[in-house]
C-alpha cells in the first residue's frame, strides 16, 4: 500500500521559504532547497507554486503582510504617506533581499492593493487626480524600492570591500570631481535611516508642488 505524501500548507512553504531566502540569497534559494527543508519532493512544491517565480510572487506578498494596516483617517496625508513609506522598508529590510524579492513582482493580492491604495488616497485628499496619484505612488515605492537595495547591498552578506572603493574615490576624486568630493561624505555615509527620511521629504514636497501647479493650470 502506497503511502500518500503529506499535503503542505502554502503558509509553510513561505515561511520556509523566507528562512531560506536569509541563509541563501535570491539566487540560492531554488525549489529543490526548499522541498529538502520541508521534507517532501520537489513536485509536491508544484501544488502551490508552479515555478521559482510564482513562489517569489508569494513571498512578496507574505513581505507586506503588516505594511499600511493600522492607519489614522484624521492623519494629515502626508504623514499617511510617511508611515506607509517607512514601514514598507521596514517590511524589505527584515528579510535578505527582501527589496529584490519584492521588485518587479507586480502582484494584485490584498496586502498590496491596500499598500497602493494607502498612498493614492493620501495623494487624492491632497488634491491629486487619480493619474497623478497613481504616478505619485508608484514614486514613493520606487525610492523604496532602491534605497532598501542599496542598503541590503551593503549588509551583512555583502562582499563589497566599502573601504577600498571609499579610498579609491578619495585618491580620484578631489581633482577630478570637486563638487563629489565636497559631498563625500554624504556619498559614502551608512547612515540609511537619515539619507531614507531627507529623500522621502524631497518627494513629498515635489508632489506637493506638483499638485498645487496642476491646480493653478486649471
Amino acid at each position: 500500500m502506497t503511502t500518500k505524501a503529506p499535503r503542505i500548507e502554502r503558509s509553510k512553504v513561505i515561511d520556509t521559504a523566507l528562512v531560506l531566502l536569509d541563509r541563501y540569497g535570491i539566487e540560492g534559494l531554488t525549489m529543490r532547497k526548499l522541498a529538502q527543508a520541508l521534507q517532501i519532493q520537489a513536485p509536491s512544491l508544484y501544488w502551490h507554486f508552479e515555478n521559482k517565480q510564482s513562489l517569489i510572487d508569494g513571498m512578496a506578498d507574505a513581505l507586506v503582510d503588516a505594511v499600511a494596516k493600522d492607519l489614522s483617517e484624521a492623519q494629515p496625508w502626508e504623514e499617511r504617506i510617511r508611515q506607509v513609506a517607512v514601514e514598507l522598508r521596514l517590511a524589505l529590510l527584515r528579510h535578505r533581499d527582501g527589496a529584490r524579492v519584492f521588485a518587479g513582482t507586480y502582484i494584485v493580492t490584498d496586502n498590496v492593493l491596500r499598500t497602493g491604495e494607502a498612498m493614492i488616497s493620501a495623494f487624492m485628499r491632497a488634491g491629486a487626480d487619480a493619474e497623478l496619484a497613481a504616478t505619485s505612488s508608484f514614486t514613493v515605492t520606487y525610492y523604496v524600492l532602491g534605497l532598501v537595495m542599496e542598503e541590503q547591498a551593503l549588509g551583512p552578506e555583502s562582499n563589497l570591500d566599502l573601504a577600498a572603493r571609499k579610498q579609491t574615490f578619495l585618491d580620484s576624486a578631489q581633482d577630478e570631481y570637486p563638487h563629489s568630493w565636497a559631498a563625500r561624505e554624504a556619498i559614502f555615509s551608512e547612515n540609511f535611516g537619515h539619507r531614507f527620511e531627507i529623500g522621502l521629504d524631497l518627494i513629498i514636497e515635489g508632489i506637493k508642488k506638483r499638485i498645487t501647479l496642476s491646480h493653478h493650470r486649471l
